[in-house]
């Protein structure tokens, strides 16, 4: 006799099995969303990683990377190294990225500075309001405290 007809409930007897059950006998609920969940959590997990390897390395307008990044270029470049093709500027990776709210912001979502409409600048979340970004010519890729509350936020999936 299994575990699953030793233990009677309405939904066993349908043909499915309660969390309880499931657990009883050891087994795992899928539940639909929660895997590309786990697995954006992991990406954007490895391309913070990443964006934090780089850290020093110089701003240059329109580099993607190894030696020298400009903003979107490091955000590109990161995601990359994590296994994900973002598009090339701030104004594209905002657009295809799942735009979300502060309070749902995580560590690795990339954070999209903008006046109106115009995206002009992009990092990634860092966590504790802090980002990794390559803020502009003469600087270097470094984490930051958030300056402003004008941005959005971005989830790569």
């Amino acid at each position: 006799m299994t575990a699953l007809n030793r233990v009677p409930s309405l939904m066993a007897r349908a043909g499915t099995a309660s969390a309880l059950t499931l657990a009883a006998v050891g087994g795992s609920i899928a539940v639909p969303g929660l895997a590309t969940e786990a697995s954006a959590a992991t990406l954007a997990a490895k391309a913070l990683q990443v964006a934090a390897s780089e850290e020093g390395a110089p701003y240059r307008y329109g580099a993607t990377g190894p030696r020298s990044f400009d903003c979107s270029g490091l955000t590109l470049y990161s995601y990359k190294k994590a296994g994900k093709t973002l598009p090339r500027t701030a104004a594209q990776q905002y657009n295809k990225t799942h735009h979300i709210s502060s309070g749902q912001r995580k560590a690795g979502d990339l954070v999209f500075f903008h006046s109106g409409s115009y995206v002009y600048h992009v990092g990634i979340y860092a966590g504790h309001g802090k980002i990794w970004h390559a803020p502009r010519t003469g600087d270097v890729v470094r984490l930051q405290k958030l300056w402003t509350n004008n941005v959005w936020y971005g989830r790569v999936s």
